[in-house]
């Protein structure tokens, strides 16, 4: 099996782990943009597509603002394409998705949290519920999370390279509408004037209307103690997932489910069902480029 990699940076190497993780033998290519990259121990750099072999498929996960150039750029292998959240930096990309669909190739964009058991039990869970309420919450401390770089030039902190942490964190737009499909309506806030100081978007406030109910979805970069929560307020009593911790509890505090999956793990899971598309070409993915679009319309208005 041979795979083309586009960007190598801290994403690009999670995949590569995950995928080498699920085909051992792997022969990997890296499409890089200077000779001064990083190498990668068992990566072949090239510098243009045509300097590679015929390649099995594709990975994405340059910064997002260099998407959608990597995408149409690619559509020339007609290989199938996995390509990091979230799928572009923004809207107006009607006629390269209209290219993918004429190309007919199988496409997957990466939102790793749709393999997360306790989501996974949470969904199965709600089945039939009578739900009056939804509140999503994400923070966490951007200047923490790439330890050892200058993080107020990584592309996260940086609006022209398509950060904030409504895009960063699109996960949880992309949950609730596996969950609960297209909101009837979606009105939205974002701002960047905390004390981090950066240029892109560090707070970002939704509200998704359902027929029957709200969901109410809460991101930020600057919370210092990290915290990842789901509470559905349904009408026979509350559920709350700890998404950091792995488990889901009743509002008596008892424990309904608890997983010790690690980040890693889910990473192989989404790999492993992304490699199964490889086998199954006449299928569409559970995430592919136009479900991805449709998520991205709510991140971005």
């Amino acid at each position: 099996m041979r795979a083309l990699i586009v960007g190598l940076g801290s994403i690009g190497r999670k995949h590569l782990a995950a995928l080498r993780a699920c085909e051992p033998d792997v022969e990997v290519w890296a499409l890089r943009s200077s000779a001064q990259s990083r190498p990668e121990p068992g990566v072949t750099d090239i510098y243009s597509t045509e300097e590679g072999p015929d390649f099995d498929f594709a990975i994405i996960s340059n910064p997002t603002s260099c998407h959608a150039a990597t995408v149409k750029e690619l559509l020339k292998l007609r290989i199938p394409l996995f390509i990091e959240k979230p799928l572009f930096a923004d809207l107006g990309h009607e006629d390269l998705l209209e290219e993918i669909r004429q190309s007919g190739i199988p496409t997957y964009v990466g939102c790793n949290m749709r393999f997360m058991d306790t989501l996974i039990f949470l969904k199965e869970r709600i089945k039939g519920l009578r739900i009056n309420e939804v509140n999503v919450y994400c923070g966490s401390y951007l200047p923490e999370w790439r330890p050892g770089t200058d993080w107020r030039s990584c592309y996260s902190a940086r609006e022209e390279l398509g950060g904030g942490v409504h895009r960063d964190l699109i996960h949880e737009l992309d949950y609730v509408w596996w969950f609960f499909g297209r909101p009837e309506h979606c009105t939205r806030t974002l701002k960047s004037n905390s004390s981090l100081g950066i240029s892109a978007a560090d707070y970002a406030n939704y509200l998704l209307e359902y027929p029957e109910f709200c969901v109410s979805v809460v991101l930020d970069y600057y919370r210092r103690d990290y915290r990842r929560t789901v509470e559905i307020v349904a009408e026979n009593g509350t559920l709350l997932a700890d998404l950091g911790n792995g488990t889901v509890r009743d509002a008596s505090g008892s424990l309904l489910f608890e997983s010790s999956q690690d980040d890693f793990e889910v990473y192989c899971a989404q790999m492993r069902y992304f490699l199964s598309l490889l086998t199954q070409r006449d299928s569409r993915s559970s995430n592919d480029v136009f479900e991805a679009y449709e998520v991205l319309k709510l991140c971005l208005g």
